[in-house]
């Protein structure tokens, strides 16, 4: 059944933009390079002749446990899980899933959501107000969704949230400041209703959620630019709370990546800019460290770079995002042996601010492709530039 979903879009006035001019393709920020320092890596998952892609993370409110979850296969696969109980040094076996997370269509992601407040004896979902889920998505057609309500002990089957598709569901989520989520993806090569668009149709899209994660609504248009493939949105909120930015993914690869603005929680949007060549890349994951920078993790895709279709990050910080300025430097984690195969990078920050960051990527020549952590420190890298 087609989906008729309106495209509406609405645009905020955003006069401290600077002009789009001359937008550098490359980069003239530093570039530090920890591909060879080895001691840094940790082997998260394995497997000889078997494809593993794309993980996503959480890091329990302890500190110490972590959970990672990845596909068995490019994108589509049996989801496999693991758990961590210190902070990602060592990891589990591969743990029991319900048997439907082998029919998952796409990349999963895996996220925290709190029930909002409710009337006494009428707890969200059957669970009073404060209680914590975790919830998987997995995309294309209809978007998926796995529940736990213990903390990952027990989980649900993969079920549909609405009658939907898309594509990196969802690639970011997010709880507004009125205790709503607000959760983001994509369509391109298939639409809404699942089925194959040509030529492509570039959009991303909002969904929200007023019961703490479990059930999402209608999605809406929040980016398109004729002539652009935005896609893969990667969300990260001003210091001081009052504003979101998600940067994306240009995918026609003519273009930088871009980025939009809210100051109204989602509401409303501005039009799409192109960032400079030293943020472009695919799937950005941003996170805070404590003296208040950025480290936002990705796949290299600058038109013009010597590290393009490795795993790297950028440092520096939300007013230079806002200012479009390139930034303190970037950081090549670790190079990918084929092609631009690699970094759908969750990012992790620890409490004496040890970066933990992990992805999937050809790291060994003429090997498939397995699950890589790298651990730093932001003071180490400063020493290195």
């Amino acid at each position: 059944m087609r989906c008729n979903f309106a495209v509406t879009l609405l645009f905020a006035a955003t006069p401290f933009l600077p002009a789009q001019e001359k937008i550098p393709r490359g980069y003239t920020i530093p570039l530090i390079d920890l591909a060879e320092q080895k001691h840094r890596q940790i082997i998260v998952d394995r497997e000889k002749g078997q494809y593993l892609g794309h993980p996503s993370t959480f890091l329990f409110e302890d500190g110490k446990t972590m959970l990672i979850v990845y596909p068995k296969g490019h994108g589509k696969g049996a989801i496999v899980m693991k758990r961590s109980t210190d902070a990602g040094l060592t990891w589990s076996e591969r743990l029991p899933t319900p048997a439907n997370w082998a029919t998952s269509q796409e990349t999963p992601t895996l996220y925290r959501t709190i029930s909002p407040p409710s009337p006494p004896g009428r707890g969200v979902g059957g669970e009073g107000a404060g209680h914590n889920h975790l919830v998987i998505f997995s995309g294309i057609y209809p978007i998926r969704m796995a529940h736990s309500p213990d903390d990952g002990k027990s989980w649900s089957d993969l079920r549909a949230i609405g009658a939907f598709g898309g594509t990196v569901a969802m690639a970011s989520v997010i709880r507004l400041k009125n205790g709503d989520y607000m959760a983001l993806f994509h369509t391109g090569a298939y639409g809404l209703d699942g089925k194959k668009r040509e030529p492509r149709e570039y959009r991303v899209y909002k969904t929200l959620s007023k019961d703490g994660g479990l059930t999402w609504g209608k999605p809406s248009v929040i980016a398109e630019k004729p002539g652009a493939w935005l896609c893969e949105p990667g969300l990260v909120r001003s210091p001081d709370g009052k504003q979101i930015a998600v940067l994306l993914r240009e995918s026609s690869r003519k273009l930088n990546s871009h980025v939009i603005f809210s100051d109204d929680e989602g509401e409303t949007w501005t039009k799409p800019r192109e960032l400079p060549g030293a943020l472009t890349g695919d799937r950005h994951t941003a996170r805070y460290t404590k003296d208040g920078r950025l480290f936002i993790s990705f796949r290299d895709m600058a038109l013009d770079s010597k590290t393009k279709g490795d795993w790297v990050a950028w440092v520096g910080t939300y007013d230079d995002i806002v200012k479009s300025r390139e930034g303190q430097y970037r950081v090549r984690l670790m190079k990918n042996h084929k092609g631009y195969d690699c970094a759908y990078p969750p990012v992790e920050v620890l409490s004496d601010d040890t970066i933990v960051t992990t992805t999937y990527g050809h790291w060994t020549p003429d090997e498939m492709p397995y699950i890589v952590s790298v651990r730093l420190k932001l003071d180490e890298l400063d020493r290195m530039k």
